[in-house]
């Protein structure tokens, strides 16, 4: 028994279509073409995949379950399709970088910058994923490296630490806290303060610091980005408490980003696939400014003393 491409093609259209004539005219075949490798194909798997109900053609529930699994095979033959594309375009390749969402817009990208001045034959593909995400992508080919703002602990992938980062509380610069040098926790939460969701992992880290010192906040928003705490506190909501990373390209105008006394610290990370092809070219070229960009963000820090 065996489901061969050309017998998927069609279960596909028919799926998509919903009818052996609109599977024709998607395939640019006949209807008893359509009709003929159905009822092969059902024959050679042993399944009913359509019925007839009211003259119309009902996917079975093995066809909805099987057809799950076919559209994965599709979305790696167009990701195939579309690697070969750039290929083409490209003589230097493709690198896919994946990245937490904080570090999408400040951090992240002035390395890519970097990187391509350096390599501008190489395309460069990018985009942000979920900690839960970033293992599955990386097994399956998605990306070549990921740099999370948490470790991410799965036997799959490599987890290299690369640097600390702290938490900070950003608020208007005319807000009273704005000319200390660093607030406490306490005098945070005594202000509206626009928070992560604790079902995330920022917002969990921020309320075991709140816990830690028996402090409850004054929590009037819920937000799952950084750069939507930004837009709160910009509108005058209230204080939010944000890591460093999601500003590092700078914050609007009118608003300051205060140092916590009580640390709230996070681990920056470089992903990688543990097993299957040695990391090319590329992604080692781009590991490599990356973390030379670290160590001379580092020295600056410790020739004027901050943390």
């Amino acid at each position: 028994m065996r489901f061969k491409l050309r017998q998927m093609e069609v279960f596909r259209a028919v799926m998509l279509t919903g009818s052996m004539s609109g599977a024709a005219r998607l395939l640019n075949i006949t209807q008893p073409a359509v009709s003929r490798v159905v009822a092969y194909t059902e024959q050679s798997l042993g399944l009913v995949l359509f019925e007839r109900a009211g003259g119309k053609l009902v996917p079975t529930a093995e066809a909805q379950t099987l057809v799950a699994e076919v559209e994965k095979l599709y979305e790696g033959a167009r990701q195939v399709d579309e690697l070969a594309r750039e290929l083409a375009k490209k003589p230097g390749g493709t690198l896919t970088i994946a990245a937490s969402p904080s570090l999408a817009l400040g951090f992240i990208p002035p390395v890519i910058a970097q990187f391509l001045q350096a390599h501008p034959q190489v395309h460069v593909r990018y985009h942000t994923t979920l900690l839960a995400d970033m293992a599955r992508e990386l097994m399956a080919r998605q990306a070549n490296l990921a740099i999370s703002v948490f470790p991410v602990e799965d036997p799959a992938v490599t987890c290299e630490p690369l640097t600390t980062g702290e938490m900070m509380c950003i608020m208007p610069e005319t807000h009273g806290l704005a000319r200390q040098d660093a607030v406490s926790l306490a005098e945070i939460g005594e202000h509206p303060l626009v928070m992560y969701d604790r079902a995330i992992p920022f917002g969990r880290l921020i309320g075991q610091a709140f816990d830690a010192v028996s402090v409850t906040p004054r929590t009037v928003m819920e937000i799952p980005r950084a750069e939507l705490a930004v837009a709160m506190v910009r509108a005058g909501i209230g204080l939010s408490v944000i890591d460093e990373f999601a500003v590092a390209g700078g914050l609007p105008a009118g608003l300051v980003g205060v140092r916590i006394r009580e640390p709230i610290r996070m681990t920056l990370s470089l992903l990688q696939p543990r097993y299957g092809l040695p990391q090319g070219q590329n992604a080692r070229a781009f590991i490599a400014i990356l973390k030379a960009r670290l160590r001379m963000k580092s020295s600056r820090h410790s020739s004027t003393g901050k943390t």
